[in-house]
């Protein structure tokens, strides 16, 4: 009597096995690099000391239809881009502007958000009125940026940069630089964040597009993000995003 039982047993394990591994073939693991200082794409939440914005609840989204595993490795921008140069990280969001120089260093995906720069001061002032007026002023940018990149274009800008742009805007609150220049949404959450103290003047004056860094050499992620990208764009992902982070002014 106790043969057949036996038996059956047996055959339950191995049918049991045979259902969990045809439940789901096993999510390819990604390393992804991000510099969290730039709300509201990537920050973080100090309550619970996770990364949170608009980039990260994208790339989740895209990770989810791509069957990815993401693990985030929070690191400074100079660091994720020469990170991202050697293949140290398999893929970057960060607020990332596509140019023909980082091009040439690692592959972007299709751009996701169109962005600009702008100029920031604070609410009082009155003699900066776009970025023709910044001659001898003092303006704060993230060292590496595109404003970085774009200040350095202005005739007698006293330029002083910065690691972290959320110190860019604290001095600029502070009265100890005239102005900020910064992408137009991470501009706009900032003043979002600091109601009264903030206003951005003139208007976007470069035309940049964000993309997804992925390692040169790893062209199957990268169709593998480009497919799904497109697939939360179709189900429109980016103005559902775009609604909570930045025009709420998280």
């Amino acid at each position: 009597m106790k043969r057949p039982i036996y038996v059956l047993f047996v055959v339950l394990l191995l049918a049991s096995l045979t259902l969990a591994a045809c439940g789901g073939a096993a999510k390819q693991k990604v390393r992804v690099a991000t510099d969290a200082t730039w709300p509201p794409f990537e920050s973080v939440d100090e309550s619970t000391k996770q990364i949170v914005g608009f980039d990260i609840d994208l790339m989740n989204a895209i990770a989810e239809k791509a069957g990815l595993e993401i693990e985030y490795n929070n690191v400074p921008w100079d660091s994720l881009l020469a990170g991202m140069a050697q293949c140290q990280y398999d893929a970057s969001i960060s607020a990332m502007t596509i140019t023909p120089e980082r091009a040439q260093q690692f592959a972007f995906s299709d751009p996701y958000f169109a962005a600009g720069q702008v100029v920031t001061v604070r609410s009082d002032n009155t003699d900066i009125q776009s970025k023709d007026d910044l001659s001898g002023k003092t303006v704060g940018v993230q060292l590496g940026t595109t404003g970085d990149i774009e200040a350095q274009k202005i005739p007698g800008v006293n330029l002083k940069s910065y690691d972290d742009i959320g110190l860019a805007f604290q001095d600029l609150i502070n009265g100890q630089i005239d102005a900020v220049i910064a992408d137009n949404p991470l501009a706009l959450g900032y003043i979002g964040q600091n109601p009264g103290k903030l206003k951005t003047v003139g208007e976007v004056f470069t035309d940049e597009f964000y993309g997804i860094a992925v390692c040169k050499t790893n062209t199957e992620l990268l169709a593998k993000i480009n497919k799904a990208l497109a697939e939360v764009k179709a189900e429109g992902k980016i103005d559902e995003l775009t609604a909570k982070w930045i025009t709420s002014g998280q």
